[in-house]
């Protein structure tokens, strides 16, 4: 029979008979887990250490004398010689420890119960008392998630399951319990300890991922996406209704609680930044990573921000002449493809969550994508998603792949020494509404791989940044760009110190003067703050060594615009040369000029 181990290295399964003594099981543990002192081992049927036992008091009993049935879990502890010396009193089994959104910890210590008033048909108690039909609910309650109509409960809400799960099977477990997450892995495992060659040359049972069941996720990370302004979807649509092209961008913002479901989180999106990209009427071309994202993910963290998820949009005008679009995205038809839950598995992948309750310190991805396209009634509308963690280990393990018909997913096939791709079913209810198992292959809808977020506007919107900034966005190709006239431009008609205040706090005004290398770090930093705080005083950024180099800068700018606009005047035989402006810095030099007056870099080349 098969036995799970779980130790500090996490979950191994073992081949045992069931005459075999524990001696034997503890050598084929060691070798597995390069143990190379056997007796130090302990084993129990529950993850506290405080009720395993001794391997000197189990070396000869049988395995089934102690109950063991296939497929059970047996917790192992074991020392090194190193560890003793270095943590000899240590828990092997206690939470890795991370740091973790803030968010994260607030709910954690929550109670999270959903309370519920006196029912006045069942219940027969005084004020003080409560029954069955008034107690309070656990957060994740199915008849409560039914009826309020919430089709993912909240991640918290998923844990406090999992861990009243692990309680309700050991009553003894103590506060220190093994981590209960887990992420999914669909590799071959490398190295096997099966005795063959390793992968691809040989392979197991052992080695060899297990067959998969895809079903629809039952939690999401993020319950709902809140962009703090209309403004930032206007100003987002606004390149669309000028050229036709679709756009893409990433939401910058912060995670916060969730009101309206229990222990739900909620990300807050005060700004939309559009990388470099390639722009068609019918899609995106993206190059990742970008060049400044880096520089943009500090100004954003300059701000107290992180990068939530993305946006982009996908519109085709109905020619009416209404300003209504065509509805591509619905029921009948999908509402991510293929295509772009694998981008959107990529991205999560890239984002990942950094929680406690896992054994790797890692789980899933609060990175959420969101659609800007038409609805049935051919109104424009925001539709925001996540995908499965599911979907992420098929994509991380290459075992899906895009369709040419966006509304399914194609499962490859496996190649002789080269791919595994284990056997993938799913679930779904015939004709008949019998429940009935078919193989994903050769494609399966994507619907299985999608979790809804509801997404909209605060009722009273106090967004972070000015909504009514007049500085360009950044990359919009054939449209106005980004450079230090565009800055003082949007910095000239500040004539008191609330205007100047509501001209510096833009994010794309800051990510802009961010790239010009002016600020340290720490000086970028408390400029963020002063411009974004809503009690800030603004004239503290003239005690800042670079905004006082930012005004020289703009000063030299503004005097060689005027001296070269005299000269333009009074040429009348033949144009003036053009100034050139630094490649480099964007800093404006008078023609003829080899080397930039502000960088000192060369002009040409």
């Amino acid at each position: 029979m098969l036995l799970r181990i779980r130790s500090k290295e996490g979950m191994n399964r073992v081949q045992v008979e069931a005459g075999e003594t524990f001696g034997t099981l503890a050598l084929k543990v060691a070798e597995l887990l390069k143990v190379a002192d056997p007796s130090t081992m302990a084993m129990g049927k529950d993850p506290n250490p405080a009720t395993a036992a001794a391997l000197s008091q189990l070396a000869d009993k049988t395995i089934d004398s102690a109950g063991l049935k296939h497929g059970d879990i047996i917790y192992v502890t074991y020392s090194k010689p190193e560890e003793e010396q270095v943590k000899p009193n240590s828990n092997e089994n206690a939470p890795i420890s991370v740091k973790q959104d803030a968010v994260d910890d607030f709910l954690e210590k929550q109670r999270g119960l959903i309370d519920r008033k006196k029912d006045p048909k069942f219940c027969r108690h005084g004020a003080n008392a409560m029954c069955d039909y008034c107690m309070p609910l656990e957060p994740y309650d199915a008849n409560y998630l039914e009826e309020n109509k919430i089709k993912h409960m909240s991640f918290h809400a998923y844990l406090r399951q999992l861990n009243a799960a692990q309680r309700s099977k050991n009553s003894a477990a103590s506060s220190n319990n093994v981590p209960p997450l887990e992420e999914q892995q669909f590799k071959v495992k490398v190295p096997c300890t099966g005795g063959h060659a390793p992968w691809p040359e040989g392979i197991c049972t052992k080695c060899q991922p297990s067959a998969i069941t895809l079903q629809r996720q039952t939690y999401r990370m993020v319950d709902h996406i809140e962009f703090s302004s209309a403004s930032l979807i206007e100003s987002f649509l606004n390149f669309w209704r000028s050229t036709g092209s679709q756009r893409f961008g990433y939401l910058y913002g912060r995670y916060e609680p969730y009101l309206d479901v229990p222990l739900g989180i909620k990300a807050v999106v005060e700004a939309i930044y559009e990388p470099p990209q390639e722009d068609h009427f019918d899609g995106i071309k993206l190059t990742l990573p970008w060049e400044e994202e880096a520089k943009v993910n500090q100004a954003a963290e300059a701000c107290g921000l992180v990068q939530v998820g993305m946006v982009f949009s996908d519109l085709i005008d109905d020619g009416t002449g209404s300003g209504s679009v065509v509805a591509k995205r619905h029921v009948n038809s999908y509402f991510l493809s293929s295509l772009e839950c694998l981008f959107a598995a990529e991205m999560q992948r890239r984002h990942p969550n950094v929680t406690k309750q896992s054994v790797t310190g890692k789980f899933s991805s609060k990175f959420v994508t969101c659609v800007i396209s038409g609805d049935t009634e051919g109104n424009i509308d925001v539709k925001a998603y996540q995908v499965s963690d599911t979907l992420t280990a098929l994509e991380t393990a290459e075992i899906v792949e895009p369709s040419r018909k966006p509304s399914v997913m194609r499962v490859k096939d496996s190649i002789p020494h080269e791919r595994y791709v284990p056997e993938v079913f799913y679930k779904f209810k015939n004709e008949y509404n019998v429940v009935v198992k078919q193989s994903a292959k050769p494609t399966f809808p994507v619907e299985y791989l999608l979790v809804n977020v509801t997404n909209g506007f605060p009722h009273n919107p106090s967004p972070l940044f000015n909504p009514s900034s007049t500085f360009p966005i950044e990359n919009r190709g054939g449209l106005v760009h980004q450079d230090i006239a565009s800055l003082i431009k949007c910095l000239n008609g500040a004539k008191e110190p609330t205007d100047l205040k509501k001209a510096l706090d833009d994010f794309h005004v800051l990510c802009f003067i961010q790239s010009l290398d002016i600020f340290t770090a720490d000086e970028f930093k408390q400029f963020c703050q002063i411009v974004t705080s809503r009690e800030g005083d603004i004239s503290q950024i003239n005690n800042l060594n670079g905004w006082n180099t930012l005004q020289m800068v703009i000063k030299e700018t503004e005097g060689n615009a005027r001296a070269n606009s005299k000269t333009a005047a009074g040429s009348s035989s033949a144009l003036a040369p053009a100034n050139v402006s630094c490649r480099h810095c964007t800093f404006t030099n008078a023609a003829g000029a080899e080397n930039c007056e502000m960088c000192g870099l060369p002009l040409s080349g």
